[in-house]
């Protein structure tokens, strides 16, 4: 795979991996797991409220009254 950058992001990414101390690559790997993990939860969250909230939608509306 090849990640290709803006000259502005390639500059930002360089930057931060010579504050932290850590290669390019570790900290796109890491943004990339991160970004991964946070989307397959709200995913996950998202399918289950879909699924879940018309179930319970007469019970929360008395409960908001």
């Amino acid at each position: 795979m090849t990640l290709r950058l803006t000259d502005d992001e390639a500059d930002a990414l360089r930057r931060r991996a010579e504050y932290e101390r850590r290669s390019m690559q570790d900290i796109a790997k890491q943004a990339v797991r991160e970004y991964v993990e946070n989307h397959s939860r709200q995913d996950l969250l998202g399918s289950v409220l879909d699924e879940e909230l018309p179930r319970y939608a007469e019970a929360l509306e008395r409960l908001g009254k």
